[in-house]
């Protein structure tokens, strides 16, 4: 299984402790300025993107000498940079899975575009693959079918998030539900494991699992 990282701009005070101490030594992208932030940890990205407007000139030098390919998009496009990090990660590492870091916290309306573009129809295909990963939180999603989610082991805490109409079913948690039928996108959090995996299913559109834990 070939896991493929990237690092975008959030906060790094959300970053989980293993990213914080440069332990996570899988292949990564870097998203903008989280480029530098990975060669300061003594990372160097396979692939940098970005519009590099957050980074001084030294600094983007840096990045320069430490990155074969770098990536220089115009600020004004279409696609967001995690939304292209996520299409070289895809079609061009071939990852099976993929793990974005610094999507959460500082603006909302970053960590939105971040949450909700996997609702596009287009990452259909990949949005398994995908988890949004910082301190607290692992969010993952869900393609229509029957699952078994494993706990993280410092993980208490379990939200269900039904990103469009369904019919839920939740079992092995604190809160069960009967083929319920959800109407408009909804979080039903604060759920918990009674074990060490939990089964759900349901029946169309996409399906967010959030496992977070109090600090």
């Amino acid at each position: 299984m070939k896991t493929v990282n990237l690092l975008v701009g959030g906060p790094t005070n959300l970053w989980p402790n293993d990213l914080k101490l440069g332990k996570i030594h899988d292949n990564w992208i870097g998203v903008d300025r989280g480029s530098f932030r990975l060669i300061e940890m003594g990372i160097n990205p396979i692939v940098s993107i970005g519009d590099y407007d957050s980074m001084n000139d030294e600094e983007l030098s840096i990045v320069k000498s430490h990155v074969d390919d770098l990536r220089t998009f115009d600020p004004i496009k279409d696609d967001t940079d995690t939304q292209l990090a996520l299409k070289i990660a895809n079609k061009e590492l071939n990852a099976d899975i993929i793990n974005i870091y610094g999507a959460t916290g500082g603006r909302l309306d970053h960590f939105l575009s971040n949450f909700l573009m996997m609702t596009e129809p287009r990452y259909k295909k990949i949005v398994s693959k995908i988890r949004i990963i910082d301190n607290q939180n692992t969010i993952s999603y869900f393609l229509p079918g029957s699952h078994i989610i494993k706990k993280e082991l410092d993980k208490k805490y379990l939200a269900y998030l039904p990103l469009n109409e369904m019919n839920l079913t939740l079992n092995d948690v604190k809160y069960t539900l009967d083929n319920y039928h959800v109407a408009r996108p909804i979080s039903f959090a604060s759920n918990e494991f009674i074990g060490t995996k939990a089964k759900f299913s349901f029946d169309k559109g996409i399906l967010s699992v959030i496992q977070s834990k109090d600090l």
